[in-house]
């Protein structure tokens, strides 16, 4: 299937993996389960929507960029260009009136810099073609979700949050399908189950929401800097796993990452 149709059916299914999850959340705190919980008055339910159509309408839109992009470039390009996010995100909360600290900026350089090693990137390599275009937009769409989870997290339900921001990605999705010529069918579904239960399921139920709840409690650069260490698992995974070759280059990038991430643990929290 495509990548839109692709991203539209595994988000619902990270809905429908929450759903049992934020019941049994209720039961435990007491409450009669229900569609907002603990949210009382409308000001706060819109506040939790407004929530979940702008980092679902993110999130979508950053998912089905990278998605189209990659299919026309390399894979070490594809892994840099969207890991620029890393240093987007600093970047863009600048702007907004976000602070970082001084130590934060410079580990978002460095793993920057790790990517870059371990993409196999130098200035030689980087001319731009038809998907890195989409894939620089992936990052930047990307960078807004991430603060857009930061400005909500702290006000709403994180688990609700995140349930309507996957709702809300499989919309746009699954709306924009027939415009990019797509079509799905029954079989389709079947024969892709498995990918499409362990990203609708691990990837967006379980990894998304915990990004959701973790940035609760750190500064969204920070949030961002461990996020980036997904490019070293997945080097030392295809490693260790896949017996795939890693260079010292490879593994100077890996050194790197994990140092800013490190590094930026050395900043004051945010919360006492």
């Amino acid at each position: 299937m495509g990548p839109f149709f692709f991203n539209g059916v595994r988000s619902f299914i990270g809905v429908v993996a929450l759903l049992p999850c934020i019941v049994l959340l209720d039961l435990l705190q007491g409450e009669r389960p229900s569609i907002w919980g603990r949210v009382r008055d409308a000001g706060s339910r819109g506040r939790l929507l407004t929530g979940g159509v702008l980092c679902g309408l993110a999130l979508g839109s950053a998912s089905l960029a990278q998605q189209v992009g990659i299919q026309y470039t390399t894979v070490g390009k594809a892994g840099f260009l969207t890991a620029l996010y890393i240093i987007l995100v600093p970047i863009l909360a600048q702007v907004l009136g976000r602070r970082t600290p001084r130590l934060v900026w410079g580990a978002a350089v460095m793993a920057l810099v790790g990517s870059a090693l371990l993409c196999g990137i130098s200035p030689g390599n980087l001319s731009l073609q038809k998907g890195d275009f989409l894939l620089l937009a992936c990052a930047f769409l990307f960078a807004i979700q991430i603060l857009c989870v930061d400005k909500f997290v702290a006000s709403v339900d994180c688990v609700r949050l995140s349930a309507l921001q996957f709702f809300f990605a499989g919309v746009l999705s699954l709306v924009l399908a027939p415009f990019a010529g797509e079509s799905l069918s029954l079989g389709q579904i079947l024969k892709g189950l498995g990918p499409l239960l362990f990203c609708g399921v691990l990837s967006s139920g379980v990894a998304y929401t915990l990004q959701c709840v973790g940035q609760k409690f750190v500064h969204p650069v920070v949030a961002t800097l461990l996020m980036s260490l997904e490019s070293v698992i997945s080097a030392l995974g295809g490693w260790l796993v896949l017996g795939e070759s890693m260079g010292f280059r490879e593994m100077a990038g890996c050194a790197i990452i994990f140092a800013a991430v490190l590094i930026a643990q050395l900043a004051p929290p945010r919360t006492p």
